[in-house]
């Protein structure tokens, strides 16, 4: 059923409802509705025996949950309003409010012809004064089984407290994928599950618009609701340098499919947490100076990883008989892990990560490497891939390998790119092994990130 236009056009706003959240379980409900419709998300966080360790910020961390999950269902018919309702709120949240819907809603607008921009957000009542919060010690690493994460996890260990992986999922159900290199890292885990109104999920059949949502953004605010349950001091993203980097800009405005991956959304967030929690948990990507070429030469020593991690999309598919227990080869994703780790890792190795169907040997998928590399007028996928000059920077350097001579898609590709933008690429690479940019990275897990490139 295609999306019903009357129905889109009869709901002027979307509305919060309310919350409860219970530090004894770790358990959140949110409420929202949309038009005569109404949501309930649900959100249940590891808590140590007996609750929460701090209530109240576990309260005031659950409020920020509820504030970044409403986007979820928004997007089911996009009106012009978000009204806040009852929902305590604190100055300067509107207006991160209103660039996480509508920022962070890029991608979806862009698929959907929508134009966001005129959001209205209003409601909501004057928060009580902020939380404080006096976290213990102890990092928590938010944890996905890609090379980024193992990367921040490799290096967090030598400078915090008894770090633990975060993992989120699904309610009663868990990725493989995700598991298989979680037991690799021997690192304790606290988890939390997420439920998505049942409605939702039928958006199809009931009319409403789909399509992406800021997920690192929510997973980001339950993370913070599951450090501060625990009495955890920090929470340690693995977003890189290229995370900031847009797919295309529509109308002077840029659209960023990794939105709520990027430095513009971490600062944000941490000045929401600033406001509310007297900015503790520290929340700050470990990688956000660096590139993915960088961190692939970082991950291509950690050799214990190679055969276990994965971030095929495809690994993470809802229905659990449709995921697949191996990289595909083919889709955008495996295409540029393959590219940015070509570098550094033997062929050999790499043919066997992904089990015969290595990508760089493939032909077919020509079309796909250009569009990492901007050799068509395709616009960089919407995909969390690195930017062009990454890209262009790991094929110049896979072609210098031995193991790669001959290697007819490379040749092909390294002949389109021509002999000026190759060179261009090679003299942009100690660029690349270079930090890059502003972080947020406080001095002892620099100390650390600087260690782990020695």
């Amino acid at each position: 059923m295609a999306v019903d236009p009357a129905l889109s056009e009869r709901v002027e706003s979307f509305t919060y409802v309310g919350h409860e959240a219970d530090p004894a379980t770790g358990r959140v409900e949110c409420h929202y509705e949309l038009g005569d419709r109404r949501f309930t998300a649900r959100v249940a966080v590891s808590v140590p025996p007996g609750g929460a360790v701090a209530p109240a910020a576990f309260a005031e961390a659950a409020r920020l949950v509820a504030l970044l999950l409403g986007v979820s269902y928004y997007k089911a018919l996009a009106p012009p309003v978000v009204d806040l309702g009852p929902t305590p709120v604190r100055p300067g949240e509107l207006e991160f409010l209103h660039s996480f819907y509508v920022d962070g809603l890029g991608e979806y607008a862009y698929r959907n012809d929508l134009d966001l921009t005129g959001l209205a957000i209003v409601g909501g009542v004057a928060a009580d004064a902020p939380v404080d919060y006096e976290p213990g010690a102890g990092a928590l690493v938010p944890f996905g089984g890609g090379l980024d994460s193992i990367v921040t996890v490799e290096a967090v260990r030598g400078v915090a407290a008894e770090p633990a992986l975060f993992v989120m999922s699904r309610e009663g159900d868990r990725f493989d994928a995700i598991e298989t290199a979680v037991g690799a890292t021997g690192l304790p885990v606290l988890r939390a599950e997420r439920a998505l109104d049942p409605q939702i999920l039928r958006s199809r059949e009931l009319g409403f618009r789909n399509g992406h949502v800021p997920v690192t953004g929510m997973l980001s605010a339950i993370a913070v609701l599951t450090a501060v349950a625990n009495g955890r001091d920090a929470v340690v993203m693995s977003n890189e340098w290229s995370a900031s980097s847009g797919n295309v800009v529509v109308d002077g405005r840029e659209v960023n499919h990794q939105f709520s991956k990027s430095l513009a959304f971490e600062d944000a967030f941490r000045a929401v947490l600033g406001g509310a929690l007297g900015g503790a948990p520290d929340y700050f990507s470990l990688l956000r100076a660096r590139s993915e070429l960088w961190i692939a030469s970082r991950f291509a020593a950690l050799g214990q990883y190679h055969r276990v991690f994965r971030s095929c999309n495809r690994a993470f598919h809802l229905d659990p008989a449709a995921r697949l227990d191996r990289w595909c080869g083919e889709c955008d994703k495996c295409c540029f892990i393959d590219l940015i780790l070509a570098p550094f890792v033997p062929r050999a190795e790499l043919a066997a990560v992904f089990a015969g169907r290595e990508p760089l040997d493939d032909g077919a998928l020509v079309g796909r490497f250009r569009s990492l590399l901007e050799l068509s007028a395709d616009i960089k996928p919407f995909e969390c891939v690195g930017e062009v000059g990454e890209c262009r920077a790991a094929l110049v350097l896979a072609g210098d390998r031995a193991d790669r001579a001959g290697s007819p898609l490379i040749g092909r590709l390294l002949a389109e790119l021509g002999a000026d933008a190759v060179a261009t690429a090679r003299a942009g690479i100690p660029r690349l092994l270079a930090p890059l940019g502003s972080d947020n990275v406080p001095d002892r897990y620099a100390r650390a990130l600087a260690a782990a490139a020695s």
